[in-house]
């Protein structure tokens, strides 16, 4: 028995894990290319002898390239080229190192599909030119380019400009070869006709009421000459562009509430780098109410809604119809705010029955309003175990006279008056009545008590004369 627990105990378990474990490595280094090793995150390829002519590559069915986070070459000779398909295998590769190798060519579209490199180390390698297309769409943090026999030309003035754009002071010592085969510093390059681009985009005023139209226009200079192009981001209303040479327009039709606060960019690009000229869109709309549920009980009791609406909206609650007077027992609170969406809720401290009925909220600006109304139950009337009273009050506040709400202060408190202070009111008048109550059944058991005894002694007294008028008397 006890050699049974021990081969399917905790010790059977381990071997199993032991064995898979084995299995996974026997898996991954029978994928791999001979002179590399993997793992299920990392390949390394460093054996010089037989070496690799081309791009590591996992066979099908092996580690799944997606988990691959690092690629590590160095030593191979007779690698020369990335292609445009090497990599895209590796989506979620950070850190790639080719060092001491015989690197000349990289893809311009080699790392398309690589968002999420960090990391680029090419030191050592035969690179003569490298562009700058092949890393504009990544977010490096490090790009190492050390002991490549560079060409002077202006297809490697972009490096020089990444470097004195750097703000660490561990910059690289970088060369290239000029036409008698000297080396130059790379800080020193000069290159006639050869710069940065310039964008300049000429925007009216970019706020726009909703559902109208706009058209913006950008210019772009630069040797090289530049190419141009709109960034839009994500932008929903529909738009068309206009591009000959260095001139441009954009024309935005039917504009979309959802655009406001977009960014659009004007983008001037070119050997050396980049420039960009950029405006935001204002767009004014009516308010929406898209969001009004019943109330949720938390902290507070809260009535939920989502208003949308820019300018920023005034917000006004009725209850059963008659303006409600904000205290600081109910109240509205915006809790998030999102450009011109704006999330909250009408917030109840300690609710009775008293509050119970139809709330209506009001948004409203100069471009229009929204109203949406609720019920609201948050408990039974005394004596009732549940259910609303249908008889309830329909005004529970004197003063109607209560300004709206704007959203940039939610509480209004310019209007308190006693009679604000609804649950404090409620709890007396409940606690009057109860204490009426008592008094009168006190009072009232009192009074039967005292004519009971009253009652008795009169019987008694009567009794007593009875007896002694029929007693014989004794001479």
């Amino acid at each position: 028995m006890s050699s049974w627990i021990r081969w399917h105990g905790p010790a059977m378990a381990r071997l199993w894990g032991f064995c898979w474990l084995v299995v996974g490595f026997w898996r991954a280094a029978f994928a791999c290319p001979t002179s590399c090793k993997c793992s299920a995150s990392r390949i390394w390829c460093s054996d010089p002898s037989p070496g690799i002519v081309a791009f590591p590559r996992l066979e099908p069915n092996s580690v799944d390239p997606e988990n691959i986070t690092e690629i590590f070459i160095a030593n191979q000779k007779r690698l020369e080229i990335i292609n445009e398909d090497d990599v895209e295998a590796y989506v979620g590769l950070r850190n790639l190192t080719i060092v001491d190798s015989g690197l000349k060519f990289v893809a311009h579209k080699a790392f398309l599909k690589n968002s999420n490199l960090q990391h680029i180390n090419f030191t050592r390698n035969k690179l003569t030119s490298l562009s700058r297309k092949h890393f504009r769409h990544l977010d490096l943090s490090e790009l190492i380019l050390v002991g490549n026999p560079f060409t002077c030309s202006c297809d490697i003035m972009w490096i020089k400009t990444l470097q004195e754009a750097k703000s660490s002071p561990d910059t690289q010592d970088l060369y290239c070869l000029n036409e008698s085969s000297k080396n130059i510093p790379l800080a020193n390059l000069q290159i006639p006709n050869c710069g940065l681009p310039s964008a300049n985009l000429a925007a009216p005023n970019l706020t726009v009421e909703e559902g109208k139209s706009i058209t913006l226009s950008c210019s772009v200079a630069g040797d090289p000459v530049p190419n141009m192009y709109w960034d839009v981001g994500n932008l929903v209303s529909k738009h068309m562009n206009e591009t000959s040479h260095t001139q441009g327009s954009l024309r935005i039709t039917n504009i979309s509430s959802d655009d406001s606060g977009k960014q659009i960019s004007c983008v001037a690009e070119n050997l050396v780098g980049e420039d960009q000229d950029s405006v935001n869109l204002t767009v004014h709309f009516a308010p929406t109410i898209t969001f009004l549920e019943s109330p949720t009980s938390d902290h507070h009791w809260c009535i939920p809604f989502t208003v949308k609406g820019n300018p920023k909206p005034a917000l006004q609650w009725f209850y059963n119809g008659a303006i409600l007077n904000e205290s600081k027992y109910i109240c509205t609170k915006i809790h998030v705010t999102n450009h011109t969406e704006y999330h909250g809720c009408l917030q109840l401290d300690n609710p009775t029955h008293m509050n119970n009925g139809d709330y209506t909220l009001i948004a409203k600006n100069e471009y229009g309003k929204d109203e949406k109304q609720i019920s609201a139950h948050f408990m039974g009337w005394p004596g009732i175990d549940d259910g609303a009273n249908p008889n309830y009050p329909d005004v529970i506040y004197e003063d109607y006279g209560t300004a709206a709400n704007d959203i940039g202060d939610t509480t209004n408190r310019s209007n308190e008056i006693p009679s604000t202070d609804v649950t404090d009111k409620t709890g007396r008048e409940h606690l009057s009545v109860y204490a009426v109550v008592v008094i009168a059944s006190v009072v009232g058991f009192c009074l039967l008590v005292m004519l009971f005894l009253l009652k008795l002694a009169r019987h008694s007294k009567f009794g007593m004369k009875e007896k002694c008028q029929l007693m014989p008397q004794v001479d």
